[in-house]
């Protein structure tokens, strides 16, 4: 199939609307067929539950173009069940994890035109949702819901594609024991926006959280987990308030299974940070990008950037996912 016309290199991380997206709907205790189609727009009242009261999660995903020509997903299993967790903690009915395949199938396939090419440096973002779409004036639950894909073709996720990034020690708090930090609800990312704004304005590329319960120990930035690097060994906070990151999860395996590496999941205490050599912020969107300075208000904490251990996890995951690296069984969906 013949791409777009489009200056692949350079089109940076936002918004392009593609030709087709999917939609199904839940309605009287079931969703529907689902399907296709060329209408990016929503039409909802003014009183959707969704708009009143912020019932939604969603996933971010990617298909890519391989080394030999193929489009692929990256382990789009863990999108489905994270969803299904995401639907359950909200009150929402989960979205079946092989109809959220499906679903992925149809909206590449149907977009192939828009997979950036092998080599660009970019790739095809998935943005599976679900919202509560009926009017709701009373705290609760909807009772008729949406779940849709879009895709947008994206180039790197921070400006200036992977560079070493600074970020700060953040005042505020992006989750608390208990809550919904766990889950990927669109509330979860409101509530970063004040803190990512004044982040940008001071100079700073992204936010680092601590725990709100004791403020001693790292826990993730708004869009990313964290992974620290001491010799052969890579370190990532582990705690109930965090997001399980599927691209944290692949480092992980990546690191023992590939490159020999220890791995340590563990509380990591903001006192230990600068015992580290290297620091990089791991995710769908960022795949892995590089520390270079953390602040710790005035403290400044320095790492290698691109060391060699982050590198060697970059080269090795981006590696199996655009087909130069065989991947585990599994993590690699071939779109037919």
């Amino acid at each position: 199939m013949e791409k777009k016309n489009i200056d692949w290199g350079n089109i940076g991380f936002g918004y392009v609307q593609t030709d087709y997206r999917y939609v199904s709907t839940f309605k009287d205790g079931a969703w529907d067929e689902g399907g296709l189609t060329t209408d990016a727009n929503i039409v909802m009242n003014e009183c959707a539950c969704v708009l009143q009261y912020s019932q939604s999660c969603f996933e971010g995903m990617k298909a890519y173009t391989t080394e030999d020509g193929k489009i692929v997903c990256f382990r789009p299993d863990l999108n489905a069940a994270r969803m299904v967790e995401s639907a359950q903690r909200l009150k929402m009915p989960a979205f079946p994890e092989e109809k959220f395949l499906e679903a992925i199938r149809q909206v590449v396939k149907a977009n192939a035109a828009w997979v950036p090419p092998y080599g660009s440096g970019a790739s095809l973002y998935l943005r599976p949702y679900m919202f509560g779409w009926d009017s709701i004036i009373g705290v609760k639950p909807a009772n008729v819901y949406q779940f849709r894909v879009f895709a947008t073709p994206v180039g790197p996720y921070f400006k200036g594609g992977v560079k070493p990034l600074t970020v700060r020690i953040s005042d505020f708090d992006r989750a608390a024991p208990r809550g919904t930090g766990h889950v990927k609800a669109g509330l979860n990312y409101a509530m970063s926006l004040y803190a990512i704004v004044d982040a940008h304005e001071k100079g700073y590329d992204e936010n680092i959280y601590l725990d709100s319960a004791t403020r001693t120990h790292i826990e993730e930035t708004g869009g990313a987990n964290i992974i620290f690097i001491k010799g052969n060994t890579l370190v990532t906070p582990k705690s109930s308030t965090i997001l399980p990151s599927i691209t944290r999860r692949s480092i992980v395996h990546v690191a023992k299974e590939y490159l020999g590496m220890e791995v340590e999941e563990r509380d990591v205490s903001l006192a230990e940070i600068d015992q580290f050599e290297e620091c990089g912020l791991c995710g769908t969107a960022a795949v892995i990008s590089p520390v270079g300075t953390i602040d710790d208000h005035g403290r400044l904490i320095h790492y290698a950037g691109f060391g060699p251990k982050i590198q060697k996890l970059y080269d090795t995951l981006t590696g199996i996912q655009m087909g130069r690296i065989e991947a585990p069984e599994g993590w690699i969906m071939e779109i037919e």
